[in-house]
């Protein structure tokens, strides 16, 4: 059985889609199983035993005539199953072009011209894996008895990547016997974004009830973003945060997440990698995020996420999504951190009980 998994996402989604990997291993131990994912995607699954090969879809094949080229590699490799998880209309062509007596992905408007397999892509999870788990594991049923029920997303990390974590934990004077916490600083956009001084608030409340250090995750050209939390801090909370201390690229973060007692902030990629890593989250959601569709196995202590509208549903009422989205900026400005204050202390005594 040869497989290929597409997914041209970000990074949260490409490590989420990872599960269908370890799972058809387990029904096909000799397959060969290929994944289709971004080139910026793959430090995220780098080291994936599950995985026999990647294929990089790189930006230059969005000209016509490599693209075309990419078609006949991908017809060359003679898959017998093909899952389309991104489900747009260009990997419906790769699809179709692969030729694969299976064919699988969601159901849309043009899909059923090009899958023999489709899903509708909206369902009501039953349990704490969440939607973003199940409905991608439903992909699978035209090619496996049963599903499995303990798969979730993993980060695997090689031994030399973990001492030089410690290496560089130990260099910056970080102290072993005492929290460490990962601060998402930053969302993926503005609008996903915490208020700068509301997440200094919670970062000062965080230092003085627990003494706790800091790391921001942040890359370099985000260091103007990462310095307005920092700047809004209490002297005392900036003498906790190692500022000059993060990843410079992927791999590195993950290392040093991997050491962190747990990661906190905005929700998004860096929280499904803490999660990935079997570190303790707790996330902090955008108003136009649904919560439902990302807070994956959230079990009140060691995964625990809040949102506005946990809060405020009237907020929420007669207004689309597209309103919602629009209008993050200013449903952030009325979610103070006293809402959620209690549940984050909850969270950091389970720490360190």
């Amino acid at each position: 059985m040869k497989i290929l998994v597409i997914q041209q996402k970000m990074i949260g989604d490409v490590l989420t889609s990872s599960i269908l990997f370890e799972a058809l291993r387990k029904e096909y131990p000799s397959s060969q199983l290929h994944y289709l994912i971004y080139a910026h995607t793959l430090p995220v699954i780098k080291q994936n035993p599950f995985i026999n090969k990647v294929i990089l879809f790189k930006d230059d094949l969005k000209h016509p005539l490599k693209f075309n080229s990419f078609l006949k590699k991908i017809k060359r490799e003679k898959y017998d199953v093909v899952i389309d998880v991104y489900s747009k209309f260009g990997t419906a062509i790769i699809t179709k072009f692969s030729g694969a007596p299976v064919r699988i992905s969601y159901n849309k408007w043009y899909t059923h011209s090009f899958y023999t397999h489709c899903f509708e892509k909206s369902i009501i999870a039953k349990t704490n894996a969440g939607p973003a788990i199940e409905k991608r594991l439903r992909l699978l049923t035209p090619i496996m008895k049963q599903l499995p029920a303990d798969v979730k997303p993993k980060i695997y990390l090689a031994r030399e990547e973990k001492i030089k974590a410690q290496e560089q934990l130990a260099n910056a004077g970080i102290k072993k016997d005492k929290l460490i916490l990962m601060i998402a600083v930053l969302g993926s956009s503005a609008s996903k974004t915490y208020p700068e001084e509301y997440q200094a608030q919670l970062l000062d409340k965080i230092v003085e009830d627990t003494q706790a250090q800091l790391i921001f995750n942040y890359i370099p050209s985000q260091k103007d973003e990462a310095l307005k939390v920092y700047n809004l801090c209490k002297p005392r909370t900036q003498k906790a945060i190692f500022f000059d201390l993060f990843g410079k690229d992927l791999r590195e973060f993950l290392a040093l997440t991997y050491y962190c007692d747990a990661l906190i902030g905005n929700e998004g990629g860096a929280i499904n990698m803490a999660k990935a890593l079997n570190v303790p989250t707790f996330s902090i959601f955008s108003p136009g995020v649904p919560k439902e569709n990302w807070n994956m196995y959230e079990n009140g202590t060691t995964n625990v996420s809040v949102h506005l509208n946990d809060y405020l549903p009237k907020l929420f009422i007669f207004q689309t999504n597209k309103e919602i989205h629009n209008n993050s900026p200013d449903l952030y400005s009325t979610f103070e951190p006293s809402y959620f204050e209690e549940k984050l202390q909850k969270f950091i005594f389970n720490l360190r009980s």
